[in-house]
């Protein structure tokens, strides 16, 4: 059995169509934004559902885990990190990150998306710490390492790489536009 983190679970089993996208429509409208939404379903067609909701919402569908009967799926509530500034001066985009993975070169990729995002797809060996655990657990990383670091949209990484050099890290690279947009090698539930 697969857990995963989330914010808030809603319990929407025996429930058929439309019932679970209005409930979730309900439950999301009072979450923060970057919150996880868990919801428990039955009805096998709520995994298209879902999906085509949080897609024409501006929500994130991170993905569905089948546990038996029971589908969970696994929302975000949208931010508005697309279209917010990004500052970090030092940046690769996707295909540079690509080409130094595939080089050999010792680097570490730092993924600053949520446990949940993270779980349903990264890249392979890549360090998972959310943006908003970053500041108590940056002793994980040496600073001495050429990190790059990407989320989702590059939003959430050029928040991470300006604390980290500001915490006196030095090889800090911003990864744009991020796994939106990876199509390089991955891992992870949707792997």
């Amino acid at each position: 059995m697969t857990t995963m983190d989330s914010n808030v679970k809603l319990d929407a089993k025996g429930l058929a169509c439309p019932v679970p996208i209005v409930r979730t429509k309900k439950v999301m409208k009072d979450l923060e934004a970057g919150q996880v939404l868990e919801v428990e379903a039955t009805d096998k067609g709520s995994k298209a559902d879902m999906k085509a909701w949080a897609e024409s919402t501006g929500h994130q569908y991170l993905g569905t885990v089948e546990e038996g009967e029971v589908l969970k799926h696994y929302l975000r509530k949208s931010s508005g990190e697309e279209t917010a500034e990004r500052t970090y001066p030092h940046v690769a985009s996707n295909v540079q990150l690509e080409e130094k993975l595939r080089s050999g070169v010792s680097i570490v990729v730092l993924d600053v998306r949520e446990a949940a995002e993270f779980a349903f797809t990264h890249i392979p060996n890549a360090v998972s710490i959310p943006l908003g655990e970053l500041d108590k657990r940056m002793g994980e990383l040496s600073r001495e390492d050429e990190i790059y670091v990407i989320c989702r949209t590059g939003t959430r990484s050029d928040m991470a790489a300006q604390k980290l050099t500001a915490n006196g890290f030095t090889g800090i690279v911003n990864v744009v536009p991020g796994m939106s947009d990876w199509s390089g090698p991955r891992e992870g539930l949707d792997s």
